[in-house]
């Protein structure tokens, strides 16, 4: 008998299976991508060689076959299906590969401003809100000093924004005010902070509305910062960012982990303030802000088994040491309360977490926001590209709303909603 026969009939040897493997499409860079090879690092070494989970970056696919063959996860904003896919496919329903495996993966788990943010008009979770933010306002700290505005008390209204710009404008900073993520900052926000709800029952069904009057009033006065060069626009994206990050511009509205890379890499004294809002419109309630971002996202087409390790990743990722961890690390918002206990119990700002955790438990209402998979995607996209007309002077700031809920309304079917919920007090 030979010696591999041997100790097979012994029990002592048998054939290496192979890990079953998985990979997720990101286009994360510096912290945030050193932290997600981390957390890859810790739960392939937990999986003793039986699985693993490989890193894609999106960078290197660009132009080749490999970018029209789906992963098994991609960390990504629907919107940006085109750039990480080639196309736009369909993804499949978190919870149905959780509910394959057996973990849990109910709403409850989650805040509910998290919840909503990727689940379903059922309350059915899509995607994991790993990498979600808060909108926020940041200001270069030292140009307000050069231009006699105080950098402890930042602008709170639009109006006060105004009067900032023109003062920065005039002490010779050429880009006072630009933004990022400019449909969901300055269209969606605008709605939650000012009472406005996004969708608009019509019958049976519900229609899209975000040309409000206090939509039009604010895309018109940025219209009219723009051609004062109070406010300067690079993109719908993230282009912002890298204007104030070199200190090209004053002022940003964009997302809160930016503070992470600013605070590391800055080359000038920054603050970060909430938000602005119109205090002329009744009933606002500024700190009423919704929760973006990337998420991530489950491919269909895999086999059982690799959904299997699709699973227990996502099982490891929602763990409270494991989010502690990234949310330190990134400056993304908590998932779950039980992230923030992981949190304060490693001495982290506890009023800070007291605010986010307060903001997170506000029960959000049906008409709030749009969902994933009903359109949410589609509808920023067209809202992008008219109002890029109004930067081009070629509509007024009626017309672009006009036109993009017109479009939104004829192209994104959306299915009726169920009974509004009344928000928490």
């Amino acid at each position: 008998m030979n010696k591999k026969l041997l100790l097979a009939v012994l029990g002592l040897w048998l054939p290496a299976a192979q890990a079953q493997e998985i990979t997720l499409r990101h286009e994360l860079a510096g912290q945030q991508l050193a932290a997600l090879a981390n957390l890859v690092v810790r739960f392939n070494g937990e999986q003793k060689g039986k699985s693993k989970v490989v890193l894609q970056d999106l960078k290197g696919l660009q132009g080749s076959a490999e970018l029209n063959q789906p992963p098994h996860l991609a960390l990504l904003d629907p919107i940006d299906n085109k750039r990480f896919f080639g196309t736009s496919p369909r993804f499949l329903p978190l919870h149905q590969v959780m509910a394959a495996s057996k973990l849990p993966f109910e709403a409850k788990l989650f805040f509910p401003q998290m919840a909503g943010a990727v689940d379903d008009l059922k309350g059915k979770i899509q995607a994991l809100p790993l990498a979600h933010a808060l909108p926020v306002l940041y200001y270069n700290r030292d140009a307000f000093v050069r231009a006699g505005l105080d950098p402890d008390n930042p602008p709170k209204t639009w109006w006060e924004v105004q009067t900032a710009a023109g003062k920065l404008f005039d002490a010779g900073f050429k880009c006072p005010l630009t933004s990022s993520q400019f449909a969901w900052v300055h269209v969606d926000n605008m709605s939650s902070q000012h009472g406005e709800p996004v969708l608009a029952r019509d019958g049976k069904t519900d229609k899209v509305a975000l040309n409000t009057m206090v939509h039009v009033k604010h895309i018109a006065l940025l219209a009219s910062w723009q051609k004062s060069f109070y406010f300067h626009y690079f993109g719908p994206g993230r282009e912002g960012d890298a204007k104030f990050m070199s200190g090209e511009c004053s002022m940003l509205t964009g997302e809160s982990p930016l503070y992470a890379e600013l605070k590391k890499s800055s080359g000038f004294r920054f603050g970060v303030a909430e938000l602005p809002h119109y205090d002329d419109v009744r009933g606002a309630r500024p700190a009423d802000v919704l929760p973006d971002g990337a998420a991530l996202w489950a491919l269909p087409g895999k086999h059982k088994d690799e959904y299997a390790v699709v699973a227990h990743f996502v099982e490891f990722l929602l763990k409270p040491e494991t989010q502690r961890e990234w949310v330190q690390a990134t400056g993304f918002l908590p998932m779950t309360p039980a992230a923030v206990d992981a949190l304060k119990a490693s001495g982290a700002p506890p009023a800070l977490l007291e605010r986010v955790a307060k903001r997170l438990s506000v029960v959000p209402s049906a008409s709030e926001r749009t969902k994933y998979g009903s359109g949410r995607s589609r509808i920023r996209g067209i809202l992008n590209e008219e109002i890029e007309f109004v930067w081009g002077n070629k509509k007024p700031a009626k017309e672009a709303l006009d036109t993009a809920m017109q479009r939104a309304n004829a192209e994104v079917e959306l299915p009726a909603a169920p009974p509004a919920v009344a928000k928490k007090k």
